[in-house]
C-alpha cells in the first residue's frame, strides 16, 4: 500500500527542485508542474498517489488542482503547502479535500513525517475498502466469486436447499470448492447456530473410522483409556459433512446406512441407543455411477445421501470465472501480506484464460498468492505463471513402498496417542514387529 508516484505543483523553482530531490531520496517517482494549468494537464494524462501542490498560484489555486484530483485520480492524497495567509487558513484547506498541510519554509524531515502520516492513511483507506468488500459479499451470502451462468444457477439453488433439511451430495473434482459449499448450505439454514461438524473419510485409518463417527465407551476395546464421543454425537441439531464419502469402506457402510435413516446409533461397547437430528451433506471426486457398479460404495447409501445432488463444474469449464477469481484472490493476498494490489498483463491474462487449470480453484488461488508473496513488480507478466502441470515431470518424485509403509505406521501411531499395543493391533502386525519397523525408520532417517 506504499504511496509511489508523487505530483509536486509550485510556482517558486527552487522549492520544486527541493522537494523533489527530497522525495528521489525516499525513493518515490515524482512528477513537476509549475502551476496549477500544467497540474491539470498532468491529472487528465496520469495516475499519482500523492499531490504536493502550493496554495496560492495565480488563476488556478492548489485547492482547485485537488479539486480536479478527485475527478482524474481519486486515490491520490492532497498536501497543501503555504506561506500565505494564517496556520487557521491552512487548517481550512483541509476542510476542502486537503489531507494535510506544510507551513514553509519547511524541513526534510517535516516531509519525511508527512509522508510518512499519508501512506499509514492511504494503508487505513485500502484496509477498510477490504473490509467492506469482504463484509458485502458475506451479508450478500456471496462467499463464492463467478460470473459464469452455471455457478449463479448453483448459488442460488444453495439458498432454497439451505432451508430444508434434505441431505445433499455435493460432486466434484478436487479443488473446486465442494467443502465451501457445504459450509454456506450450513450458513445459510436454521441450523447456522448449531455444530458443523467435518469427518475427512478419506484422512482416518480404516479401523479408527467407526469410532470416530460413533465414538465409544472407556474399555470398549484396547487403547479406549476414557469414554469418548463420536462425530454423530458432537453434530446433534446441526449439520455433518461427510467429505470424500466414497473413501468409507464397505464393511463400515451398513451401520452408516442405519443411523442416518433411523437418526439414531449405538457408541462401541454400549447398546444404549442415542438419537439425533442431523443434517447430512455428503462430497465425493469419484464418479458415483462408476464406484457403485465396481462395488465400493453401496446404492442404497448413496441414494440415502443424494436427496438433493449439486455438481460442481471444474473451472475449465466454466473459464467466464478465471479472471474474477483472480482479482478477488490478488486482491486478498495484497491485503494480507500488506503489498500494493498487483494487475494482469495480455499476455498473463490470456496465459490464464487457456490453462486447463488441473487443480481448478484451489490451484488458482496458490498461484496467485505466490505471486503476491514472491514477485516485486506491479504488473504480473506470463513469465510469472509457473503453472501446475508444467512443473509436475520435473517435481514428482515417485515413493518406494518403504516410505509409504512409514508414513502409515507413523501416522496410525500419532492417532493412537502413541499406543504402541493398539497401533500393533490395527496394523494387524505384532508389537514386536512394530517396534522393529520403529527402529528401522529411525536408523533410514539418521544416514
Amino acid at each position: 500500500m506504499n504511496i509511489k508516484k508523487i505530483l509536486v505543483v509550485d510556482d517558486e523553482k527552487l522549492l520544486r527542485l527541493f522537494l523533489r530531490d527530497v522525495l528521489v531520496r525516499l525513493n518515490k517517482e515524482v512528477v513537476i508542474a509549475k502551476n496549477g494549468q500544467q497540474a491539470i494537464q498532468l491529472l487528465s494524462r496520469e495516475k499519482f498517489d500523492l499531490i504536493f501542490t502550493d496554495m496560492q498560484m495565480g488563476k488556478i489555486s492548489g485547492l482547485d488542482v485537488l479539486k480536479e484530483a478527485r475527478q482524474q485520480s481519486p486515490q491520490a492524497i492532497g498536501i497543501i503547502m503555504t506561506a500565505y495567509g494564517t496556520i487557521e487558513e491552512a487548517v481550512n484547506s483541509t476542510k476542502q479535500g486537503a489531507f494535510h498541510y506544510l507551513i514553509k519554509p519547511f524541513s526534510y524531515e517535516a516531509i519525511e513525517s508527512v509522508l510518512q502520516k499519508a501512506e499509514e492513511h492511504k494503508f487505513l483507506v485500502e484496509e477498510n475498502k477490504f473490509l467492506r468488500k469482504q463484509a458485502l459479499l458475506k451479508s450478500e451470502a456471496r462467499d463464492f466469486i463467478f460470473e459464469s451462468k452455471v455457478m449463479k444457477k448453483i448459488c442460488q439453488d444453495i439458498e432454497k436447499i439451505a432451508n430444508s433439511s434434505a441431505s445433499v451430495f455435493i460432486t466434484g473434482e478436487s479443488g473446486t470448492g465442494k467443502e465451501r459449499i457445504a459450509e454456506k448450505i450450513h450458513t445459510l439454514s436454521p441450523r447456522k447456530n448449531k455444530s458443523f461438524i467435518k469427518v475427512n473419510c478419506a484422512a482416518i485409518p480404516e479401523t479408527l473410522l467407526e469410532s470416530e463417527f460413533f465414538g465409544h465407551e472407556k474399555g470398549a476395546f484396547t487403547g479406549a483409556i476414557s469414554t469418548r464421543e463420536g462425530r454423530f454425537e458432537l453434530a446433534n441439531n446441526g449439520t455433518l459433512l461427510l467429505d470424500e464419502v466414497t473413501e468409507i469402506p464397505l464393511s463400515l457402510q451398513p451401520k452408516l446406512l442405519r443411523a442416518i435413516q433411523e437418526k439414531e446409533f449405538e457408541r462401541i461397547g454400549n447398546n444404549t441407543p442415542i438419537k439425533v437430528d442431523i443434517r447430512f451433506i455428503a462430497t465425493s471426486n469419484r464418479n458415483m455411477q462408476d464406484s457403485i457398479e465396481s462395488g465400493i460404495f453401496r446404492k442404497d447409501l448413496f441414494y440415502r445421501l443424494n436427496v438433493v445432488p449439486i455438481h460442481l463444474p471444474s473451472l475449465k469449464e466454466r473459464k467466464e470465472d478465471i479472471l474474477a477469481l483472480c482479482e478477488y484472490f490478488l486482491e486478498k493476498f495484497s491485503f494480507e501480506n500488506h503489498k500494493k494490489m498487483k494487475t494482469l498483463t495480455k499476455e498473463a491474462t490470456n496465459a490464464l484464460l487457456n490453462y486447463l487449470w488441473p487443480g481448478n480453484v484451489r490451484e488458482l488461488a496458490n498461484l496467485m498468492e505466490r505471486i503476491v508473496v514472491l514477485d516485486r513488480s506491479d504488473k504480473i507478466e506470463k513469465k510469472d505463471l509457473v503453472l501446475e502441470s508444467m512443473e509436475r515431470k520435473t517435481f514428482y518424485k515417485p515413493k518406494s513402498l518403504k516410505e509409504v509403509e512409514a508414513k502409515h505406521i507413523l501416522k496410525t501411531l500419532r492417532l493412537l496417542d502413541y499406543n504402541r499395543k493398539k497401533t500393533a493391533e490395527v496394523l494387524g502386525i505384532t508389537t514386536k514387529t512394530l517396534r522393529n519397523k520403529l527402529k528401522e525408520f529411525n536408523s533410514e532417517s539418521e544416514k
